[in-house]
């Protein structure tokens, strides 16, 4: 499986924020977000090959009860099939973060899915190859489904404007069986001063309509930085 990096950290969104963590980032995405804040993961994939035990030996070396999978895309590689088997054996919590639009029957503790909404796809201009396969492979509701029946999960939305709230709403009525209270709206921000720009609308929005206002505290506690 291609890594960009193993590195120990505290989780900065949804229902874990605050908890030490260890963090493997799958190098290659199915998906181009305009915004991805780890383009070495998506964009322009960067790593190097390393097999389930040596992924295995560098997390034990951290010491740190709960693992983070992420990306890019950590759903793209069957190697977490194994993976997620032996971190389960070792009685590690598994969070898994993923956009839910590719299934593996895998365990983990926590499915973290990250839907995309319009406001996720690139430029036409940018990226007219990316813009066309983005917006036809970014929303997989079937996948969704499967995901949230067979794993304890949060779903974390990335608002941009506040149109994107309306978006949300038409897409969560599509999805009745999504328990509300493990919804979560987020800023989409890269640093500091756009973070705090978006949830000065978006946290009382969500306070104002019952929902879940999730910061990004891995931004403002370490800006936009690789290993943090």
């Amino acid at each position: 499986m291609r890594v960009a990096e193993i590195y120990q950290s505290i989780q900065g969104e949804g229902l874990l924020t605050g908890t030490p963590s260890v963090f493997v980032r799958a190098s290659g995405c199915n998906l181009r977000c305009w915004f991805c804040d780890t383009p070495y993961a998506s964009w322009s994939p960067e790593g190097e090959d390393l097999s389930v035990k040596e992924i295995l030996r560098q997390i034990t070396q951290l010491d740190c009860q709960h693992v983070v999978l992420t990306g890019g895309e950590p759903m793209l590689f069957a190697e977490m099939l194994p993976l997620c088997e032996s971190l389960h054996e070792a009685k590690m919590h598994i969070t898994i973060e993923t956009a839910g639009t590719l299934f593996l029957p895998l365990r983990c503790d926590l499915m973290s899915i990250s839907p995309k909404m319009s406001n996720s796809t690139p430029s036409l201009e940018r990226a007219p190859k990316w813009n066309r396969r983005h917006e036809q492979t970014r929303q997989a509701p079937d996948v969704i489904r499967k995901l949230i029946q067979r794993h304890a999960y949060q779903i974390k939305f990335v608002i941009d404007k506040r149109d994107d709230c309306e978006e949300v709403a038409s897409y969560l009525d599509e999805f009745e069986e999504i328990d509300r209270d493990r919804v979560m709206l987020m800023p989409q921000a890269i640093d500091g001063d756009q973070l705090a720009d978006v949830s000065a609308w978006l946290e009382p929005y969500c306070s104002e309509r019952g929902m879940t206002f999730c910061s990004r505290k891995q931004i403002e506690w370490f800006g936009l930085k690789r290993g943090t």
